[in-house]
């Protein structure tokens, strides 16, 4: 049974020092630290210390973080980590907010966390419906924007080439910036 530290920060300027002091104070036995920001990753898989100190933990470890933002970018995110916590027998402290999930009032705080979570999610996806009905009453393009007409009919031209000129669609695709898929369907409008 350790406790395993994890300290982070989001840029190369700033320092580790306040966390890794806290943690230290705290007790840990090991500390996975790094500097990388979670915003512009692309969740956790892009936290190489944050993976290897997940991976590190066992049943009856518990990951000490001296504030949730070192660790999750949202209630959700969190919710998730703790559900996998929980089912893998590991605990989890917040130095800071003085919360620890393996007593009763952190399990409280956990199921506050979720029906936020759950709650966050449902307002998400109210705004987005929200946002797609305005935007279809007033006539605008939902999804991608189009390859300009030029393009795609420039893309057009070297496919009915292709014995000629000995292009590959995925070549045509390359030269032109036209997505194959709209290729292939434009072409075949234009056959018939």
């Amino acid at each position: 049974m350790a406790l395993i530290g994890y300290a982070r920060v989001s840029t190369m300027g700033q320092s580790l020092e306040a966390q890794l002091e806290a943690l230290q104070r705290y007790g840990v036995d090991k500390i996975f630290q790094e500097k990388y920001s979670g915003a512009e990753q692309n969740g956790m898989s892009k936290r190489p210390e944050l993976n290897k100190a997940l991976e590190y933990l066992r049943e009856g470890d518990t990951l000490v973080v001296y504030r949730i933002d070192r660790l999750a970018r949202s209630t959700f995110d969190l919710h998730k980590i703790v559900r996998d916590f929980q089912e893998r027998g590991i605990g989890l402290v917040f130095i800071k907010e003085n919360i620890d999930f393996s007593n009763s009032s952190g399990k409280f705080m956990f199921t506050m966390l979720g029906a936020i979570a759950e709650f966050e999610r449902d307002l998400i996806k109210e705004r987005t419906a929200d946002g797609r009905e305005r935007a279809k009453a007033k006539g605008t393009h939902m999804g991608r924007k189009g390859k300009d007409e030029k393009d795609v009919q420039k893309a057009l031209k070297l496919l009915r080439e292709r014995q000629e000129n000995g292009l590959s669609v995925n070549e045509i695709s390359k030269m032109t910036g036209v997505p194959r898929s709209t290729i292939y369907a434009k072409n075949k409008e234009t056959l018939g």
